[in-house]
């Protein structure tokens, strides 16, 4: 009887399947006995959207113990790939769903590989180094979508830098214009969808943390020297940890941007990426409950402090400081501990 005992690994994931599974129920009762807010109904999606940007890159921070800054990068990656197989689709493929579903991969596709391309360099790097040079890559990114212009007409796909000179056939109008970024976007994105990426990223996690990979991984977290000298391969599970949280982060992209009618690469800027970075601290390092916990909530304040207008940004700073100090209070983190399954005489983070 002994032996069939869920691990406490296995609890922490089922109770987070379970809290995000209970979470979506009651915000779908809300939806449909119209008991929720507008500005909850459009914030739904961005909270699922956001959500798999702080798990994946808990993902890097917390499990793999490197800090990235560079994370809005995939996400502007996935999200202009997938709202342009969205738009390609349009005339040939009239479901929204499987339209969306296209854009999701696509765009985790595009992202993972753009992961892989940046890992090469950067993953041999370690601490600050690799923050700064994913914070360099994250703005190239970005600048490269600031500077591109992509089309699809009767001749195919074109493609021009810099400047528009895609020569298109009369009266097609560019799928991605430059600074202007992609307009006239059809909003097929929907909470169900986001709800079930979020489910996928999770899923992936945690198999991925509790499998041999991700002990390896956690052993690089820890002590690297001591990881590489029981020929466990460095470079290899950075890279599988890197390419994941990329990859997540696509995804996220392409459900956020298929929710606007316009989106441009500004949007994706090193600030968004801090933003993400700020619900993986709040949240708790290598936390997945807590990263989904913190970007929920953090993504709700803003919009519902609106009401104190100039003052909004001030009031969110103030609830940011608190929360972090009242984390870090030892009293608190000694009480959250004992709460924990399988945690006996307080906390030890």
């Amino acid at each position: 009887m002994k032996n069939r005992k869920l691990s406490k690994a296995s609890r922490r994931a089922f109770m987070t399947y379970a809290a995000v599974i209970a979470a979506f129920v009651i915000l779908q009762s809300l939806a449909a006995a119209g008991a929720m807010s507008s500005m909850l109904k459009g914030l739904l999606v961005p909270i699922c959207a956001y959500v798999v940007m702080a798990v994946s890159l808990n993902l890097t921070v917390g499990v793999l113990g490197e800090l990235s800054l560079g994370h809005a990068g995939f996400m502007s990656v996935g999200a202009f790939m997938g709202v342009t197989t969205a738009v390609a689709l349009q005339n040939a493929v009239a479901s929204k769903e499987l339209r969306l579903v296209c854009a999701l991969i696509v765009g985790a596709i595009f992202a993972g590989i753009v992961g892989f391309l940046v890992g090469i360099p950067v993953l041999r790097l370690n601490g600050d180094y690799l923050a700064i040079v994913t914070l360099a890559f994250g703005e190239i990114i970005k600048s490269i979508f600031n500077n591109l212009y992509l089309g699809i007409d009767s001749h195919g796909l074109h493609i021009s830098l810099l400047d528009n000179k895609l020569r298109m056939d009369e009266g097609v109008k560019p799928i991605i214009g430059g600074p202007m970024g992609i307009g006239g976007i059809q909003k097929i994105a929907n909470f169900a969808t986001g709800f079930v990426l979020i489910m996928i990223c999770l899923i992936v996690i945690f198999n991925l943390v509790n499998s041999r990979a991700g002990r390896a991984i956690m052993a690089i977290r820890d002590n690297r020297i001591a990881a590489e000298s029981v020929g466990i391969p460095i470079t290899k599970y950075k890279m599988m940890a890197f390419v994941t949280s990329a990859a997540m982060a696509g995804a996220a992209g392409a459900l956020f941007a298929l929710n606007f009618s316009t989106i441009v690469a500004n949007k994706f800027d090193f600030n968004t990426s801090i933003l993400v970075l700020v619900f993986v601290v709040l949240g708790g390092l290598g936390n997945m409950m807590g990263s989904i916990v913190a970007a929920a909530a953090l993504t709700v304040l803003p919009e519902a402090l609106r009401q104190f207008a100039d003052y909004r940004m001030l009031v969110y700073a103030i609830v940011l400081i608190a929360v972090m100090l009242i984390r870090n209070n030892p009293t608190i983190r000694a009480f959250t501990g004992r709460l924990r399954p399988g945690k006996k005489g307080g906390a030890k983070e």
